[in-house]
């Protein structure tokens, strides 16, 4: 039996280390299975798959 790697934790931040903004994808999404991002004049489709992960595309 296969078993997927185990991620490598987050390191805790520190004074050299901003924290990041970390949003819900339910936030973002608003109940969609997908939203569009304008980033740089470029559009993005982030979506949610049928196995529920984030795919984001150009």
């Amino acid at each position: 039996m296969n078993t997927p790697p185990k991620a490598s934790p987050v390191p805790p931040a520190t004074d050299n280390q901003p924290t990041r903004l970390c949003l819900e994808s339910e936030k973002i999404l608003r109940g969609q299975s997908a939203v569009e991002i304008e980033h740089a004049g470029q559009r993005y489709l982030l979506r949610v798959t049928r196995e529920n992960k984030l795919i984001l595309t150009k």
